[in-house]
């Protein structure tokens, strides 16, 4: 097995030697320098995987080396090693592009551990460089987004647009599915014939088979003349059936039927209509789990889930919320004649941390909410309503008292009350103890990621 090639700044000849030796029994090659300069000569022979980086050098800070290999954009995953370790040289490290952060003294089981996350950290980075040199876009249709996530489902919608296949496409309220729908519509074949879309659970359900198929006149109370449906309207195009798992049953058999032969009958009527028609379906619920209860016929979900799509949440879009919102923000001034072209620094810290339930559809109502509401050419977080204002209002909530509480007892009840931002940072704080210093374990263990914490240091002033 080939040797990975780590470059190791440490200007303790003895602690160097015991560093070099936990290393090489893991199959590393390490190259030793006691100094800056010696780190950038380094660098200028050969690039390694990892580098182990002191902060007190003789001649030049760590942390000048870090900038200058996050200058010269090196694919170098940086551990920062120190004895001096305080979080403020932590946050600074991150945000001059360190993998992660070792407090003197280390076993050799935390360094082997922190340097072979580095090195799995090195090959994904890889790896998404260079899908995004390929494939990257920040938009894509209607979409938004430059996120790997978003990345991954353009190439299944390219690779999906020519067939016929049905799509089924899955993913929270909000999300985008019927952009998704057509987007594969607009990329196919059929991109100038009907996209026709139905939302199942918008339309009563005794209404909803006349929807789809039509009906002639007199097939009931109200049918005063013949109706094409949205089959007939979609020939040779797309029919979107968006949140599918609200369907009947006894529809749902029809939908089969007509999916498996092309043909349909309208409502009232025994002539057979045939069409030639691109199916893409949708739902936010999990549709195993509505066949496992007996809700969604399970010949049906096998015969639409041929290419399965599944939208990311926007909490997992990384840094797409922002590209989303400044869309919104501009579009949205424009049409209201207003002069906000950016958010704040806060904002943005705002804007990443929230988890976003209602997804993109949410973030689109925040940002009209802001636009029409206020005046300015920046958003404050002053100005976000609920429940982004929650953490800014927090520390102002009176509390409900109880109507025998004494004045005394009150103003000692509101005392009591801690901000959540304060709980919030308690929680990170202890994680992060527990973990010796470690980001990415303690942001393991709390279920967020690590660039969650920084970001949450970096608004705490930390």
């Amino acid at each position: 097995m080939a040797k990975t090639k780590i470059l190791l700044v440490e200007d303790s000849p003895s602690l160097a030697v015991v560093y070099r030796q936990y290393l090489e029994k893991q199959n590393h090659s390490v190259e030793m320098v006691d100094c800056g300069q010696g780190a950038l000569d380094a660098l200028e022979r050969q690039i390694p995987k990892v580098i182990l980086l002191d902060i007190q050098l003789p001649d030049i800070n760590g942390l000048e080396v870090l900038k200058v290999i996050k200058e010269r954009q090196l694919p170098s995953q940086v551990i920062i090693i120190t004895a001096h370790g305080t979080v403020e040289i932590a946050v600074s490290a991150m945000q001059n592009g360190a993998f992660d952060f070792l407090t003197k003294p280390f076993d050799a089981a935390r360094l082997n551990v922190t340097v072979n996350n580095a090195l799995e950290h090195y090959k994904l980075t890889q790896i998404a460089e260079t899908f995004q040199e390929e494939f990257a876009r920040e938009t894509f249709h209607d979409f938004i987004g430059s996120s790997i996530a978003m990345q991954r489902v353009y190439r299944i919608i390219e690779s999906a647009a020519p067939s016929k296949a049905t799509v089924f496409i899955t993913g929270e309220s909000g999300t985008g599915k019927e952009l998704c729908a057509s987007a594969l519509h607009n990329q196919s074949p059929r991109k100038s014939k009907p996209f026709v879309a139905i939302n199942c659970a918008a339309i009563p359900k005794d209404l909803i088979e006349s929807e789809i198929f039509g009906h002639v006149k007199g097939a009931f109370s109200g049918a005063i003349k013949d109706r094409q449906g949205a089959a007939a309207n979609a020939n040779g195009g797309t029919l979107f059936l968006d949140e599918v798992c609200e369907m009947e049953l006894e529809l749902q058999t029809k939908l089969l039927r007509f999916i498996q032969t092309g043909t349909f009958q309208r409502v009232g009527s025994d002539q057979v209509h045939e069409v030639d028609i691109r199916f893409v379906c949708a739902t936010n619920r999990d549709p195993l789990q509505e066949v496992k209860e007996g809700r969604f016929r399970e010949d049906l979900y096998y015969r639409l889930h041929v290419i399965p799509i599944v939208l990311p949440p926007l909490r997992e879009r990384e840094d797409d919320i922002l590209q989303i919102a400044n869309a919104f923000l501009k579009q949205y001034s424009q049409d209201e004649q207003r002069n906000f072209n950016s958010f704040d620094a806060n904002c943005h810290i705002r804007l990443l941390n929230y988890e976003w339930p209602g997804n993109i559809r949410q973030l689109q109502n925040i940002i009209r909410n802001v636009v029409v509401l206020n005046q300015g050419d920046t958003v404050t977080v002053e100005m976000l309503p609920p429940p982004l204002d929650e953490v800014v209002q927090n520390s102002l909530q009176s509390v409900s008292y109880s109507p025998v509480s004494s004045d005394l007892e009150q103003e000692q009840e509101a005392k009591d009350i801690i901000p959540l931002w304060m709980v919030e940072k308690g929680a990170i704080d202890r994680a992060i103890a527990i973990c010796d210093g470690n980001i990415p374990k303690a942001a393991s263990m709390l279920e967020i990621s690590a660039s969650t914490i920084y970001r949450k240091k970096q608004s705490w002033g930390e």
